[in-house]
């Protein structure tokens, strides 16, 4: 490194220029979470978050304290090497301060320099049997640039000059992503009002049923399904007698309920849609709602994959990050409930409210966070996706979520959410277009989502020209750090 820098600059170890001490704190049995007399604020990592929790300590029970510019490093787990600044008081001991001489080193210049992979290299290199961690003498031997002090500020001027004009075109590009998704949400509520299909639904209303047309279709497929499954029942039986009934009785299929009517009061929340499409309630447009097993299975190194609700997404399924089960507990599982090609996945706990429909011609199995939803043949699949998907329908979602901490959309309550039916030929023209919609959407977002990367990539590229001397022209009038370093040491051998 002492080769790529500018003469006047100094390369030093930082264990012979900085300190670096760990913080301290009492039993949390002593923690109070308000100010009062005689008490300190004791600050922990997440306090330099979104969601601060304030936390006090009686000021005599710790031992480090750090000022409002002092410089932390966070010390141990998934915020190892963060580096932090801006607040007052005590400090734990998941934070260490860096201590420094001020005529050596400007503290907004090192809390620049540690962000870099200067010292987050070394960091991450370190390992621990429990956690990721670091000791002081680990990191002593990290070799840190050091400029004239007059250029460390100078170089601070500068790069937050460059950040703040960086920030402000980060902060665009959140602002036009969140509007993006905005739009998008209006134009899927556009869509399920019938207002994007008006002009064709008027060209074609000669051509199509209404939705209680259509409904009485899936009402009399829903009853020919399960009169075929009583067939496969009854035939079960007769074998299971004829066999001299060997192990369990088969079970007989329960036919799916038809949820409670609709009343004017449950749609007086949503928009109006055209006289020739119904509200519906969800389980009147299936024919069996199931759920994966309630209880953790033993699972396998290899097998058939095993579904939570974090592996379906509304743009595919997630089989890279799964779990998985034995052939023959796939096999137990798939008595109650099996997913086939064309089902629903719907997502009932975590990530609840998420539908996609299966496409995968391969077995997989679902825990209890995800509903298999099995439709008729008189319903187009991606229709019901992009309808559950839609803001109305994932708000009631929202509204029948139940439970503290595990919270489920249970299957009873599923089953109630409305949503607009309309003629299959329309439903495959809302389609269409919501496809369209959400490509353009998706390279869209593709793009802002680069731009933010290439912004990251910016600034990375400013902080590695500041610490190399490339960011702001050398003084020659600034006396060389090499020479101050030598005369604090020599002040310090003296005392």
């Amino acid at each position: 490194m002492s080769e790529e820098i500018p003469s006047s600059w100094v390369c030093a170890s930082l264990g012979d220029v900085m300190d670096v001490q760990g913080g301290s704190q009492p039993p949390k049995s002593e923690f109070v979470y308000s100010p009062q007399d005689g008490y300190v604020r004791l600050l922990q990592i997440r306090d330099f978050g979104l969601k601060p929790v304030p936390t006090y300590v009686p000021d005599d029970r710790v031992t480090k304290f750090c000022e409002t510019d002092d410089v932390l490093i966070a010390r141990y787990g998934a915020s190892l090497g963060r580096i932090v600044t801006g607040m007052k008081g005590a400090y734990n001991v998941a934070l260490a301060k860096t201590i420094f001489d001020s005529r050596l080193l400007d503290k907004r210049y090192v809390f620049y320099i540690l962000q870099t992979s200067i010292l987050q290299t070394p960091l991450k290199m370190i390992s621990r049997s429990a956690q990721n961690g670091f000791a002081r003498h680990e990191i002593a031997h990290v070799q840190l640039p050091i400029p004239p002090l007059n250029e460390q500020r100078r170089i601070v001027a500068k790069i937050e000059e460059l950040f703040s004009e960086l920030d402000k075109g980060i902060e665009s590009l959140k602002t036009a992503k969140a509007q993006l998704e905005v739009y998008r949400q209006a134009v899927l509520k556009h869509a399920f009002e019938g207002k994007l299909t008006e002009a064709w639904r008027k060209k074609n209303a000669d051509k199509l049923e209404t939705a209680d047309q259509l409904l009485d279709r899936i009402q009399k497929e829903r009853e020919s399904r399960y009169a075929e499954q009583l067939t496969e029942w009854k035939a079960a039986i007769k074998d299971w007698e004829a066999n001299g009934k060997p192990g369990k009785k088969p079970s007989k299929p329960r036919q799916h309920k038809d949820p409670t009517p609709i009343t004017s009061e449950d749609v007086s929340s949503f928009g109006a849609i055209p006289q020739c499409w119904k509200w519906v309630k969800l389980g009147s447009l299936v024919w069996s709602v199931k759920d994966g097993p309630h209880y953790s299975p033993k699972y396998s190194d290899t097998g058939i994959p095993f579904l939570s609700g974090g592996n379906i997404r509304p743009h595919g399924i997630d089989f890279e990050n799964v779990k998985f089960i034995s052939p023959e507990l796939h096999e137990e599982l798939s008595v109650r409930c099996k997913p086939e090609v064309g089902d629903i996945l719907y997502t009932k706990g975590g990530t609840t409210g998420i539908a996609r429909v299966n496409t995968y011609e391969r077995e997989f199995n679902v825990w209890v966070h995800v509903a298999v939803l099995k439709i008729t043949q008189s319903l187009e699949p991606f229709y019901l996706q992009n309808a559950l998907n839609g803001p109305d329908c994932y708000a009631q979602s929202q509204r029948y979520t139940h439970g503290v901490g595990n919270q489920d959309l249970g299957l009873t309550r599923m089953v109630n959410i409305i949503l607009p039916l309309c003629s299959m030929e329309e439903m495959a023209e809302i389609n269409r277009r919501i496809e369209v919609i959400e490509s353009e959407y998706q390279r869209i977002t593709d793009e802002l989502a680069a731009s933010l990367q290439q912004s990251e990539s910016l600034r990375q590229s400013i902080l590695k020209k500041a610490f190399s001397g490339q960011l702001v022209p050398q003084d020659p009038n600034d006396e060389p750090a090499s020479v101050l370093l030598e005369r604090i040491k020599a002040e310090k051998d003296a005392a």
